[in-house]
């Protein structure tokens, strides 16, 4: 099982990126697979998440500004972020539980990807 990250580089606030984590090794779509951050000198956080039945989960700190989203079809979910702010600067990781239903701990995904860096400039 493999996760590859991309998408990620640098943008000025106020604008977008899209990450993509494509993941091979096995069909993903009944599973539930999220989006986690880590700031420097920060623990690794919560983003969103998407469950196998398609539903969507966003920290307070995104909600509004990022979309989650999944092709089954490619084995692949996304993430739009829309209105990035300074503080959105992480290196960004997808995840998948092995399980339809979401959760917010990230001990309770089972494969992660190598990490795709985010940076926002004021």
């Amino acid at each position: 099982v493999q996760l590859q990250a991309s998408g990620g580089g640098l943008v000025q606030a106020g604008g977008s990126l899209r990450l993509s984590c494509a993941a091979s090794g096995r069909t993903f779509s009944s599973y539930a697979m999220g989006w986690f951050r880590q700031a420097p000198g920060k623990e690794r956080e919560f983003v969103a998440a998407i469950s196998g039945g398609g539903t969507t989960y966003y920290a307070d700190s995104v909600k509004g500004r990022f979309t989650i989203s999944r092709d089954n079809a490619k084995n692949t979910v996304y993430l739009q972020m829309n209105s990035l702010k300074p503080e959105d600067t992480a290196v960004y990781y997808c995840a998948v539980r092995m399980v339809v239903a979401v959760k917010v701990g990230a001990n309770d995904y089972a494969y992660w990807g190598q990490g795709t860096l985010v940076t926002v400039s004021s």
